[in-house]
């Protein structure tokens, strides 16, 4: 059986993990609510909290300005190009540089939305030696797991509607006529990145930034508040 001093503290951070602090998580699937081991019972909610964490950044992801406006995520020009900029703008396509990178960054926002069932299928698909690695890890042992086991199928499903959306813009368009521009001037290192890639991989990036974030802070707070079911569960009062 569970050792309830040991893991519930442990445990309740991350039932917790990636919400405000709110009892998100009153409504629960029967089996948590029923009789059974406490095992499975923890490895249930454990799973609850993961979903709702992982639907949260996506959610913040897909926002508008999800990408655009966080400084911390946000999709630069490629460094390739990031030193060819200055010229560029010489060449007077300095707005054409700014709306490659906002196209970017909407790109990014639109495929946010693939990674919610992405991450529900990783859940649901947890062992249970799985969900003791995640419980008992270190400080990002949450996001290292969903980035682990979601990473390659996101970056296909990721992938095409990044393509849609450069097209659709015609950013793709303006990547290739400002690398053929600049790939044109004398003694310069040709641009050769391939922009589809290298957005989706900077979108990814930017989605397990938002996780390692919140699962951070929520490890540092303090608990101040738990739901009626970790108390039942844990048997805490």
């Amino acid at each position: 059986m569970l050792q309830h001093s040991k893991a519930a503290p442990g445990f309740i951070l991350f039932l917790i993990l990636f919400t405000s602090g709110c009892a998100l998580l009153e409504e629960l699937p029967g089996d948590l609510r029923g009789n059974g081991s406490d095992e499975a019972r923890v490895a249930a909610a454990l799973r609850e909290a993961l979903i709702v964490g992982s639907e949260r950044a996506s959610d913040r992801a897909g926002q508008v300005d999800g990408y655009l406006g966080n400084a911390m995520i946000r999709i630069a020009m490629p460094p390739e190009v990031q030193r060819t900029t200055a010229r560029l703008r010489m060449l007077g396509l300095g707005r054409e540089v700014d709306e490659l990178e906002v196209a970017m960054n909407r790109a990014a926002e639109a495929a946010a939305g693939e990674a919610v069932a992405v991450f529900r299928n990783v859940i649901t698909g947890m062992r249970p030696a799985d969900v003791y690695a995640v419980l008992n890890g270190p400080d990002d042992a949450a996001t290292s797991y969903l980035r682990r086991q979601s990473e390659s199928v996101l970056k296909r499903r990721y992938q095409p509607i990044v393509t849609h959306h450069l097209s659709q813009v015609r950013a793709t368009e303006l990547y290739g006529e400002l690398a053929r521009r600049y790939n044109q001037l004398p003694l310069v290192d040709p641009i050769t990145v391939d922009l589809d890639d290298y957005v989706t991989g900077r979108a990814l990036d930017g989605l397990f930034v938002l996780l390692a974030e919140e699962e951070k802070r929520i490890r540092e707070d303090p608990i101040a508040r738990t739901t009626q079911l970790l108390r039942e569960v844990f048997g805490r009062g």
